[in-house]
């Protein structure tokens, strides 16, 4: 199933519209999507990204709302970082 996540856009890229791209984050997993779609766009806003292209800029309780709905449908595989190792037993 293909789905639009939100990520944080952390910065952006370039002047050219067409060709402005930005660091996203998924809750700590880091991925550079293309700001085609959304020139309006700025580093703090929330995006919806779906196959590498943020499609919308949504607000904050929508973004964290979304991201609690695919959690718990399973469907982050990918986007969430890896838990830390376990410490070894002494």
């Amino acid at each position: 199933m293909c789905l639009a996540v939100p990520g944080k856009l952390l910065d952006a890229q370039g002047d050219d519209p067409l060709e402005r791209s930005g660091r996203v984050s998924f809750g700590g997993v880091i991925k550079v999507v293309s700001l085609a779609c959304t020139p309006e766009a700025q580093p703090g806003d929330y995006v919806l990204v779906h196959v590498g292209v943020a499609i919308a800029v949504v607000d904050a309780a929508e973004a964290e709302e979304t991201f609690r709905y695919l959690r718990a449908m399973g469907e982050l595989e990918g986007l969430e970082p890896e838990p830390p190792p376990a410490a070894a037993a002494p």
